[in-house]
């Protein structure tokens, strides 16, 4: 009988080690950049073209390598990063498996481009699907460049299973911050399709957190800092108030490596606790270094799970240590009734000294002095101290008025009493009043233009609204009882599909312009459906890297919902961006009609009631929601008098 068990060719065995280590283009972002760091690299260049699926370029400074090491590197298992089994406990580098090149190498055409900088020519070399196309001598800088282009180009099912350009952006654009917030002291250049969208010079943790993600970040963040025996922390969080609807400004990174931990993002719930809104997450930059033995990096393929030793103790610290700082700049308040918090030290200040101030105060100044020389302070003089402001007024008719009122007509101004200037004002105008007969009307004067002659029949109510939620009207079999959030998310999605159709929509113009700030992805999202807002009604003025102007709204917006309607429709397409138009219009509709839809608990006036009935059976499909859920149900006469039976 022959043998069935064979091994794999190479090629094989490492198309199918791809399959783990290189799942998206964001993937090959990853193992490049890392291994440029790991070469000790100051400047790193990212250029992409088709969000990864044509072209991924990496270009560093870094250390390079010789002919023999630039053939060495597309073979599985090979690597200068460990020698031991030892070395996994010791880590100091990124990487240390020695297949992502090999992986990357099998499913692409990879050119790579290489020399050391003691050494006067360097290496070119080709490779298209784990086969050494050519390898010579060239003239290139220093450093490393490596150029991934036509990904999975012998793995079509791999390709197909891409989803749109939008989306994998956003993964590249995840992977590239990852690295970049990692390593400050290294500078970044982000190019996507010839466009330069982040130039990120060395700085310190908080300014290059500003950096990528806008300089409205910096007002956001809350510093962290604790050193204990187990982990050392350092980092910022976020305010509560400007918490997110979605996870995309969470990062933890250990030893300068990004991770993820649910149970260490449950810790910074935790020290969130009554500070944040329903629905939302805390945003955080947090950097926890530990001895590398007393973890274990090696659990996952991606490299992004870590084992700790003690988790409990580390999630207890991390915890503490948010709380405390929330407590510390009093973003959260601290129940101390002994305890003036106006006189908490931040910690920057700890060890500076007090200096008195030095305000001086001229205790013999007055400031009167400088009008005794002008007269009486109300500018009266003496020569016109029995000046009476009101006998200009005195009327010519008969004095039987001022008469009974002679007190007040002999009162006069005695000199250097200004008081004296506004009394008997009152009087004043009592005896102005009495004397013109002039007549003026205390209460609001109402009235109706047709009289009583309005029938009684249009206060008769058509609907009634039931615990805020619920819309009742009256027909004749029975009632229809309405779900009004539901209802209304049908009218307003089958509104702005109509405004697709026609391309065009009503706008109110802004008194002022408004200005948004967003990450680069989402301007870059904002971008590619820039066509589909202006249909609805926006009108924009600027769009740039991270700051939007808009210039008008749709009418059915108000101003203060802009930011609110925006940041739902962009968690909504970040998942899945769809490239066909008919789609996308669907999804914006949909995100729009459930941001701007009255929300369960608001109280409907009976006009508000009665368009919202009206509006929804004038709808295509008025029993269901845009999301498939039933907008309304119909109770007959009969089936309420069976209740009673």
């Amino acid at each position: 009988m022959s043998s069935v068990i064979r091994l794999l060719p190479d090629h094989v065995a490492n198309q199918i080690a791809a399959g783990e280590v290189v799942q998206r283009p964001a993937s090959v972002v990853k193992e490049l950049l890392e291994n440029a760091v790991d070469a000790g690299a100051t400047s790193i260049k990212l250029v992409v073209k088709g969000a990864g699926k044509t072209l991924i370029q990496v270009t560093d400074n870094g250390k390079g390598m010789n002919e023999i090491d630039a053939r060495m590197c597309f073979e599985r298992h090979a690597t200068s990063k460990i020698s031991l089994a030892e070395d996994l406990f010791q880590l100091q580098t990124k990487g240390f498996r020695g297949e992502a090149l090999a992986s990357i190498a099998a499913i692409a055409h990879v050119e790579l481009k290489t020399k050391e900088h003691q050494a006067e020519l360097g290496t070119h070399v080709i490779i298209e699907g784990s086969k050494v196309v050519a390898q010579e001598v060239a003239v290139v800088p220093n450093g490393t460049s490596f150029s991934v282009k036509n990904l999975f180009f012998n793995i079509p099912a791999r390709r197909n299973f891409l989803k749109s350009d939008q989306v994998e952006l956003r993964h590249v654009i995840d992977e590239f911050e990852r690295v970049a917030l990692a390593h400050n002291d290294i500078q970044f250049t982000f190019i996507h399709n010839g466009t330069e969208l982040f130039n990120l010079p060395t700085s310190n943790i908080r300014q290059r957190i500003v950096n990528v993600f806008g300089g409205k970040t910096n007002e956001k963040l809350v510093p962290v800092q604790e050193t204990t025996e187990i982990v050392e922390i350092h980092g910022f969080v976020a305010k509560p108030e400007f918490a997110k609807k979605s996870r995309g400004e969470q990062f933890f990174f250990v030893n300068d490596r990004f991770i993820k931990s649910g149970y260490l993002h449950h810790a910074v719930t935790a020290a969130f606790e009554g500070l944040l809104k329903d629905g939302t997450h805390p945003s955080y930059f947090l950097y926890l270094n530990l001895p590398p033995n007393s973890i274990d990096i090696n659990i996952h393929p991606t490299k992004t799970e870590i084992k700790f030793d003690d988790e409990q103790a580390l999630y207890a610290i991390l915890r503490a240590t948010i709380k405390h700082s929330l407590g510390q700049f009093n973003v959260s308040p601290v129940l101390d009734f002994q305890k003036d918090s106006d006189l908490d030290v931040p910690y920057s200040y700890e060890g500076t000294k007090s200096v008195e101030p030095t305000v001086a105060v001229d205790t013999f100044f007055n400031p009167f002095d400088s009008m005794k020389s002008d007269g009486n302070l109300a500018g009266l003089s003496s020569s016109n101290s029995g000046f009476n402001p009101f006998e200009s007024i005195k009327p010519k008719t008969s004095g039987s008025s001022f008469q009974s009122n002679a007190s007040f007509q002999d009162r006069k101004h005695k000199s250097g009493g200004w008081e004296t200037l506004y009394e008997g004002i009152s009087d004043a105008k009592e005896i102005i009043l009495t004397s013109a007969n002039h007549q003026f009307e205390e209460d609001e004067v109402t009235g109706s233009l047709f009289g009583d002659e309005i029938s009684q029949s249009t206060n008769y109510q058509q609907s009634y609204q039931f615990q805020k939620k619920y819309i009742i009207s009256p027909i004749k079999s029975g009632m229809i009882i309405i779900d009004q959030r539901r209802a209304h998310q049908r009218i307003l999605y089958e509104h702005y599909i109509k405004s697709f159709a026609v391309k065009q929509n009503s706008s109110q113009q802004l008194l002022f312009p408004l200005s948004l700030y967003y990450t680069v992805y989402e301007m870059e999202l904002l971008r590619s459906i820039e066509q589909q807002l202006i249909q609805m009604g926006f009108l924009f003025d600027e769009i740039s890297n991270e700051k939007i102007v808009i210039l008008g709204i749709p009418v059915s917006v108000s101003e203060s919902e802009v930011s609110i309607v925006l940041e739902d429709l962009l968690n909504d397409l970040q998942d899945d961006s769809p490239t066909d138009v008919d789609i996308l219009h669907d999804r914006i509709a949909k995100s729009l009609a459930q941001s701007l839809a009255v929300k369960t608990g608001t109280y409907l006036t009976d006009k508000e009631q009665e368009n919202i009935v009206n509006s929804l059976f004038g709808c295509d499909d008025p029993q269901t929601s845009p999301f498939g859920k039933t907008t309304f149900i119909t109770m007959k006469v009969e089936d309420i008098d069976k209740k009673f039976m």
